[in-house]
């Protein structure tokens, strides 16, 4: 039984080292799952948060999808492809650009309307995005016994029926360019004349790849133009402040709870600090697997939910300590105490993460960012109070550590 405990704790200080090793150096030249590999957000890195509002009363979700892919598209060939775009209310759309100084640069930069042609191989623009009434990703066959594959179908107005009918017509076994703001996003052959305002383009595509397709044109043909109507810096020496100040922060909350646990309950606690060190581990370790964005907001989700995995265990081993209490083997007692603080602890952590996800359904931003981490730490924090508090537990007893006052018991 010694040896049985004896390798329960081994494997657990493996595990506690090697995410330890992880979280700080990395794996590989690029520092994988390393917290190097943390993307901070504009009130930790600095940057430029830009809002834009549709200039008419009402506008559809597909004309939200499609302005949103168009100024996540401008981004990527900017080169900012840490920028982030989402959709704020009904037709306002945030955009926030880490790096980036200044705000009317970067608003130049994007722009603020889409210009979507069509164009012959001599660079003639035979049509305008205005004249495109939809496009959107489809899924079937495109010829005759094919195979069912993503493509993207056009719709044309009356005018842009006409014109495609004539540039199809003079373009047979052609390529006719789809140029978004100077830039090639497609070049389909013309196999045949079309004549009736339906056209589909197809190719190797995958889903996302037509739907982000079908996306950039319905952009370019959008009955609204997007206006900015916030902007503002965030200096970088701002956010680093920023990011010192929280992680110090995070740093004393965190060895406060250690402390505290320690003395409070001593050995068990002993085993409840050695359960957070892993479940810190995991922690990191999941913000960088994810991408998940880091904000101050998000900072605070994660001493939350290290504050919620100490609870966790503190419901344990007051289970625990009634089970001794009432006169149980040490074996016995724990056995009984983990059962019974089970569904106490998935009741408390579900409904806490259904509050979290709301938040991270409905809310926007920083709030996004504050639900991300808590969802995380939340699921986390269950799996290591339920399973690995239960197997470092263990492992101390198995090892000879039964002496019931270490536990909790007190001795008159």
């Amino acid at each position: 039984m010694k040896m049985k405990g004896r390798m329960m704790l081994l494997l657990t200080l493996i595990v506690a080292v090697a995410l330890s090793a992880i979280s700080y150096k990395g794996i590989g030249s690029k520092k994988a799952l390393s917290v190097h590999r943390i993307e901070q957000g504009l009130d930790l890195s600095g940057g430029v948060d830009i809002v834009y509002e549709a200039d008419q009363k009402s506008v559809t979700d597909d004309e939200m999808k499609a302005a949103i892919s168009l100024l996540q598209g401008r981004l990527d060939w900017k080169g900012w492809t840490e920028a982030e775009v989402a959709r704020e209310g009904d037709k306002r759309i945030r955009v926030q650009i880490p790096g980036v100084e200044d705000a009317e640069e970067a608003i130049q930069e994007i722009g603020q309307t889409a210009q979507l042609s069509f164009a012959d191989e001599d660079g003639n623009v035979l049509l305008t995005g205005d004249m495109v009434k939809d496009a959107t990703k489809q899924v079937g066959s495109t010829s005759k016994n094919g195979a069912s594959q993503p493509y993207v179908a056009l719709e044309f107005n009356k005018e842009g029926t006409e014109r495609f009918a004539e540039a199809t017509s003079n373009n047979i076994g052609k390529q006719i360019y789809i140029i978004m703001d100077n830039e090639v996003i497609s070049a389909p052959t013309v196999q045949t004349a079309i004549t009736n305002g339906q056209a589909m383009i197809t190719g190797s595509f995958t889903a996302e790849g037509a739907e982000q397709l079908a996306s950039l044109i319905r952009a370019g043909s959008l009955p609204f133009n997007l206006n900015v109507i916030q902007m503002k810096n965030v200096g970088a020496r701002l956010g680093a402040d920023a990011l010192s100040t929280g992680i110090k922060a995070g740093i004393i909350g965190i060895a406060l709870v250690l402390i505290y646990m320690l003395f409070a309950y001593k050995l068990l606690g002993f085993a409840a600090d050695w359960a957070l060190a892993i479940y810190i581990g995991l922690e990191l370790v999941a913000l960088s697997l994810f991408h998940v964005t880091l904000t101050l907001p998000g900072i605070a989700g994660i001493v939350l939910s290290v504050g919620m995995a100490v609870d966790a265990n503190i419901v344990i081993f007051e289970r625990v300590k009634e089970e001794l209490v009432l006169g149980k083997s040490l074996r016995n007692a724990l056995k009984a105490g983990f059962k019974r603080a089970t569904p106490a602890i998935l009741d408390g952590n579900v409904t806490t993460l259904i509050a979290a996800a709301v938040l991270f359904f409905l809310g926007s931003g920083t709030v996004k960012g504050f639900a991300t981490t808590l969802m995380i730490g939340i699921v986390i924090s269950m799996f290591t109070a339920l399973f690995i508090t239960r197997v470092i537990v263990n492992g101390l007893m198995y090892a000879g550590v039964q002496n019931p006052k270490y536990y909790g018991l007190r001795m008159k």
